[in-house]
């Protein structure tokens, strides 16, 4: 692991707080009074009645929402057996999984027991701390007999996601890739390469789905599960077979499906032609698949195929399923996790496929026609519909088949609760990375003497989401890479001082849109040496696509560049700017808070179209209020008079915008007080998402103070009226709100170029 390209890696993991994750307080604690409540005395009571009534456990302690997490290290990613304490990064990195998708509290815990024994009892001895318990990278076949004797003495959901999520996503897919080239499951011949937890689980479950035994073949690193061999335990003798059948070559003559989880390329074009009409193939093996993807649809263009990889069409990958499937077990108080839950999970997923696509899934992936067939089996990972899809599924199977002790009665409401549960656009930001993937932009770079913006540099190659531009003398920033341990490969690095053309090419352009406001062309090309100049110039030109400055930079000194060589769009008189606040409910838009001190009636008018429009780009509805000490009329001044003219335009020439005001921001926020004083307003009884304010001190006040004391994370500023996406960081900004910067201008940019 000493591989430089790790070292960012190891950095997420040990800067700041160690690791990812940490416990909080869900209740208030900032008094005496509150700390009694939390501890003693006040904990004495729901103690009592629990002790009275054990179920109540789910009423008073966090019991019903929290899952264990738990691994010996024997079996860790490709890793191998690492150990426990290895294998915790890994663990802690599930919790957030499982938190971010289904909003699911975990311990990790890792175990130092080996024997199957010492690990079933030490799990057993924990059963009263938790709703469920997810098993992860134990070594087969110990973690069958674990699973097994765990679920039968346990009374709380338990799945070994290695073996069990891995089959749900496949079993989904292989239903929907034989109603796409119209074969039965029971008349289909599968052949599995793999005979560990996951290739058994997958193979039992797809039995469960029709796959006859008879129809199927199974191998492992020795050849194929042969009646004749001696070497096999009670879970591969189960898939034996007795057919003439030694090989994979052998195996694959006229089979219909072939699933791997074995190793990478062990599969071969010969093999796959040798295959029936319309193979199957799901080459599952990470991170090189057991043949590759591109190889494969050359080979055999009537193929339909699925890799464990984000890069290729039909990732099979298990944040399809766990989340989800825990999620509905939890909330009816499951007491297993059984084979009608999973059963029902597959379905759930594979006809969630069958559905349209909804234009935030596609904007995510950057695709505009997502639609089911070859290259659309699987549902993506950013689907928010899973959650409400899986989760009422397979709550349903429970009661169903009688394992649920808290039933659900109405379905709707349910559902409804799920999606509280999460809050609406959860999972924005990941929506731009996946959306910045599908199409990287080149981003230049002013300030590249910088190691932060190195190292974000560095990540958006990483993540694949941009082409960097570094601006700066070579010298220095190859100094400070070599320094920094930074490896970006085959940067683009430019140094504007010693680009003689190019500083002519952009000063002539610079002096063509300033030439009547007082720049000669000696200064219009001097200025291009300054690469805030240079880059915006870059961009304006169409040699990049988006620039990013102002981390070493004021901002008047970062923006003005921009303001004197990009062109405004026709719509705009002035540039704001706008920030993205990340809360727990979704994001919330502020403007202006960074550019404007002040707004004439027709400025704001502009710029609430200007927000309304840049906030439907992130296929959010805008909820927009006017912001300011006044509540619909019930003060005077300049202010709040300009916001109720400007309101009353709106509702007369936009009257698709969701706006009102001026409201002070307890009524923006809290819809049902709005609803019940001002029933006239135009927002009902929902909460604002998008808060307009008409000066600069009070937006950027505002903005500053929920960054710096309300726990939430601010993307920003959005720079809205260029034709081209600039934007501006804060001296503070760290790696990752710059890469978050980057998402969201390379986003921008491919959405100004449609």
């Amino acid at each position: 692991m000493a591989d430089k390209k790790f070292l960012d890696a190891l950095s997420y993991h040990a800067d700041g707080r160690p690791g990812k994750i940490e416990v909080v307080s869900t209740k208030p604690t900032q008094t005496q009074f509150d700390l009694a409540l939390a501890y003693s005395p006040g904990v004495a009571e729901p103690c009592l009645r629990i002790a009275e009534n054990v179920e109540d456990v789910y009423k008073y302690t966090a019991k019903g929402n929290l899952v264990a997490v738990i691994s010996n290290g024997t079996a860790v990613l490709g890793l191998g057996d690492i150990g426990p304490e290895a294998s915790k990064p890994v663990m802690e990195g599930k919790g957030i999984l499982f938190k971010i998708f289904a909003d699911i509290d975990v311990f990790d815990i890792e175990l130092n027991c080996k024997s199957i024994d010492d690990f079933v009892n030490t799990v057993k001895a924990m059963e009263p701390t938790f709703g469920g318990i997810n098993l992860e990278d134990i070594k087969a076949p110990e973690s069958f007999e674990i699973e097994e004797r765990l679920k039968a003495e346990l009374k709380i959901p338990i799945m070994h996601d290695d073996q069990h999520g891995t089959a749900i996503i496949s079993g989904a897919g292989l239903l929907n890739a034989l109603k796409i080239i119209e074969k039965k499951i029971e008349e289909v011949r599968l052949v599995v390469n793999g005979a560990g937890a996951s290739a058994i689980a997958c193979t039992k479950l797809f039995v469960s789905l029709g796959i006859k035994k008879e129809n199927l073949v199974m191998l492992d690193s020795k050849g194929v599960l042969r009646t004749d061999r001696d070497d096999l335990d009670k879970y591969k003798i189960q898939f034996a077979s007795n057919r003439d059948i030694y090989t994979l070559e052998d195996a694959l003559k006229d089979a219909d499906v072939f699933v791997g989880l074995s190793k990478g390329n062990i599969l071969t074009p010969d093999m796959i032609l040798s295959m029936a009409n319309d193979p199957i193939v799901f080459a599952m093996a990470n991170p090189d698949p057991e043949i590759d993807y591109n190889l494969a649809i050359q080979t055999r263009p009537d193929l339909v195929m699925a890799t464990g990889r984000s890069d290729f069409p039909n990732q099979v990958n298990n944040v399809l399923g766990f989340p989800f499937i825990f999620r509905g077990a939890l909330d009816v108080r499951a007491t297993t996790i059984n084979e009608e839950m999973k059963l029902a999970a597959v379905r759930a997923i594979a006809d969630l496929a069958l559905e349209p696509v909804p234009e935030v899934v596609m904007m995510a992936y950057n695709e505009g026609n997502m639609a089911f067939g070859r290259n659309y089996i699987i549902p993506k990972p950013m689907d928010p519909r899973l959650l409400t899809t899986v989760a009422p599924a397979v709550a349903k199977a429970a009661m169903d088949s009688g394992v649920a002790k808290a039933p659900i009665t109405d379905w709707d409401a349910y559902r409804d609760y799920l999606r509280k549960r999460l809050g609406i656009d959860n999972d924005f930001v990941n929506r731009l990375m996946t959306k910045a993937k599908r199409d990287p932009k080149r981003v230049v770079f002013a300030e590249a003497d910088n190691v932060r913006i190195l190292r974000a540099a560095q990540a958006c190659i990483s993540e694949n989401i941009a082409k960097p531009i570094l601006l700066g003398k070579p010298e220095v920033i190859q100094r400070l890479l070599e320094e920094n341990s930074i490896e970006i490969p085959n940067v683009t690095i430019i140094d504007p001082r010693r680009e003689d053309e190019q500083r002519a090419k952009y000063g002539k352009m610079l002096f063509d849109k300033r030439s009547r406001k007082g720049v000669s062309y000696y200064e219009a090309e001097y200025q291009m040496r300054n690469r805030n100049y240079f880059g915006s110039m870059m961009v304006e030109s169409g040699d990049a696509d988006v620039f990013i400055s102002g981390l070493t930079r004021s901002y008047p000194l970062a923006l003005k560049p921009a303001m004197s060589c990009i062109t405004m769009n026709e719509n705009s008189s002035k540039i704001s700017g706008m920030h993205i606040m990340m809360s727990k409910s979704g994001p919330m838009f502020f403007a202006d808070t960074t550019v404007n001190v002040s707004y004439t009636e027709n400025e704001l008018y502009t710029m609430v179209t200007n927000v309304y429009h840049r906030v439907k780009t992130f296929q959010i509805e805008p909820r927009i209020a006017l912001i300011s000490y006044s509540n619909f009329g019930s003060n005077k001044g300049n202010s709040p008079d300009m916001m109720r003219r400007v309101v009353a335009r709106l509702h007369a020439e936009r009257p698709e915008i969701i706006v009102d005001g001026e409201m002070q921001p307890v009524y923006a926020v809290n819809g049902e007080l709005r609803q019940s004083i001002y029933p006239f307003n135009k927002l009902g009884k929902g909460a604002a998402n998008t808060y307009i304010f008409a000066d600069l001190s009070s937006g950027n006040a505002a903005y500053q103070l929920m960054r710096t004391m309300g726990g939430i994370d601010a993307i920003g500023p959005v720079l809205l009226g260029f034709n081209k996406s600039v934007h501006i960081l804060h001296h503070s900004s760290n790696v990752r709100e710059i890469l978050n910067m980057v998402a969201l201008g390379v986003c921008e940019a491919q959405d100004k170029l449609k």
